[in-house]
């Protein structure tokens, strides 16, 4: 039976669609037929902080987005997110440390290529480099479908992303976390509580 979960997808570039009821579009270097299909799958949250990620890095003038670009992004948009992080203090806080990336820890970034860390699969060079997506951040992307997947939903939430950004120790991501002071294995037990929700 074909799934709607893509297999290590190319990154996004997430445009708008024109008109009344619109919503957002993620037109990836993929046939018509499969953006379709993970424009069914991804939440209206989720859609919004994938584009979200892309307006970011442009205006930051990053090469790349990458995981931190996703987590920013995330916990604005989506309020299952924002909740997860375990409160609005700590929400802060971690929204505090993202806002300085322009001043400076994100400084360093800008240089290099933030690569998949050893809890995320591989993401073939090829396919991401051109796209304007770090391979950690398309593999951060394509772990939240098979999350979903593996838990029976149809549609991928922002928690399936927050889950897969917070368990690669070695993402942009989880660098701000744990900068932050979120403990994670906290963080994984709000996400699965929230989860089981619907």
């Amino acid at each position: 039976m074909h799934s709607p979960v893509p297999q290590q997808p190319s990154a996004p570039n997430v445009r708008h669609r024109s008109g009344p009821g619109s919503g957002p579009q993620v037109p990836w270097s993929l046939p018509a037929a499969r953006r379709a299909e993970l424009e069914g799958v991804l939440t209206a949250e989720l859609l919004t902080a994938v584009a979200g990620a892309r307006r970011r890095a442009l205006r930051d003038g990053d090469r790349q987005i990458d995981t931190a670009h996703l987590l920013h992004s995330l916990v604005e948009a989506d309020p299952e997110a924002g909740a997860a992080l375990g409160g609005p203090p700590q929400h802060a806080r971690v929204l505090g440390y993202l806002v300085q990336r322009s001043i400076g820890y994100g400084l360093r970034w800008q240089r290099s290529v933030e690569d998949t860390g050893s809890a995320l699969p591989a993401v073939r060079g090829a396919e991401t480099a051109s796209s304007g997506w770090s391979p950690a951040a398309a593999a951060a992307l394509a772990g939240a479908c098979e999350r979903a997947a593996l838990r029976g939903d149809r549609r991928v939430r922002g928690l399936d992303l927050l889950a897969v950004l917070a368990a690669d120790p070695g993402s942009r991501a989880a660098e701000v976390l744990r900068a932050a002071g979120v403990d994670r294995a906290a963080l994984t037990v709000r996400i699965e509580e929230l989860s089981q929700q619907v």
